[in-house]
């Protein structure tokens, strides 16, 4: 029997928020961004995130990798030295209540919903998410995509061939 829409949504959606705090709190961050988000939509069980990637010529366990990088360029920007990498982080508070992103990871939430519900009657989906981080244009997650190699449209290209079936 399949699961009405509205159902599928609301599971994906919390399975979703729920990977991405936890992803946001092993980094040492209080609330999920964008880049948690997407880290997030990598383990959703549909797969599509992962495919968009590699559709895209990337594979998505360096994402990660680059998420740090990204952060450790940014510190150093501002001329922040770290001394030793694989310190282990300071905890973050623990979540609470309702789902809270920051400004951009509620960007990218938001963005990936209207994407769902703009599809053919498709259910909220990891490449969903992959489409509207592709659109940011600055940012860890930009960062992060800079250092990859990827071209954001063609990872936006990638996410919507996936989401179509071509």
């Amino acid at each position: 029997m399949r699961l009405p829409r509205t159902i599928q949504d609301m599971r994906t959606i919390k399975m979703l928020l729920t990977a991405a705090e936890t992803e946001a709190q092993q980094s040492g961050d209080n609330l999920p961004g964008p880049e948690h988000l997407l880290l997030a939509a990598f383990d959703l069980p549909d797969g599509t995130a992962r495919r968009a990637f590699e559709r895209a010529g990337t594979d998505p366990a360096g994402f990660r990798a680059a998420v740090d990088e990204a952060h450790q360029q940014a510190m150093h920007d501002i001329g922040v030295h770290v001394a030793s990498a694989g310190l282990p982080l300071p905890a973050a508070a623990p979540a609470g209540g309702i789902y809270r992103l920051t400004a951009p990871g509620q960007e990218v939430f938001q963005a990936a919903v209207q994407l769902a519900k703009a599809g053919r009657r498709s259910p909220l989906r990891g490449a969903h998410v992959v489409a509207a981080v592709a659109d940011q244009e600055r940012g860890t997650v930009a960062r992060a995509l800079k250092t990859l190699g990827v071209d954001r449209g063609a990872l936006s290209a990638a996410a919507g061939e996936v989401l179509t079936g071509r």
